[in-house]
């Protein structure tokens, strides 16, 4: 069972459209077909909410740190409402998948992914759910910084968004503990 959905991207209007924000715009897309919005929460840095999915209400966390301390907000939620971190999916970028791509993953590591990376070290754990949405990958590492954090092209941004639609398509099962059959699912399309 799926109790904390965590989006991660980078706070502010710069960032909005940028590829290292696709969990930001995934949990965006979430709160919009549930005609509800986010509140900042000073003690857990982040925006948050709850919704019904399926039976279930389930917490949504927008760390507003920056991605690379994203660990602050997740650990202090987590620890305030006693969520086991295997009840904790978490949704972000991830440039080892070509963009329009969408995979759900059980623990592992963060494949350089500096928001996982963080979460990861303040949590002192890697049980988490991970739906990872593809932005493909730019020619060559110099360029990763730049290609993550730049405003996407409108192609770009079709094929993240197709890959988020997806997903959410998914997220209801996702809740309910069906990660298998999700799985089998999300890696065959």
């Amino acid at each position: 069972m799926v109790t904390l959905i965590v989006g991660l991207g980078n706070p502010g209007d710069q960032y909005k459209k940028t590829r290292h924000n696709a969990g930001f715009l995934f949990l965006n897309e979430l709160l919009a077909c549930n005609h509800q919005g986010f509140a900042y929460e000073s003690k857990f840095k982040a925006d948050c909410a709850k919704i019904k999915i399926g039976q279930q209400t389930v917490h949504l966390l927008k760390p507003q740190t920056f991605m690379n301390k994203s660990g602050y907000s997740v650990r202090a939620y987590i620890k305030y409402f006693q969520i086991p971190v295997d009840q904790v999916l978490i949704v972000h970028d991830d440039l080892d998948l070509e963009a329009g791509i969408v995979r759900l993953k059980k623990s592992g590591g963060h494949g350089g992914h500096n928001g996982l990376r963080d979460i990861f070290s303040k949590s002192s754990s890697r049980e988490f759910i991970r739906m990872r949405i593809g932005i493909g990958r730019p020619g060559g590492s110099e360029q990763v910084s730049d290609y993550v954090l730049k405003k996407m092209d409108k192609a770009s941004e079709a094929r993240v968004m197709g890959a988020i639609c997806q997903g959410m398509t998914q997220i209801e099962a996702i809740c309910a503990s069906d990660i298998e059959r999700v799985m089998q699912v999300l890696h065959t399309n």
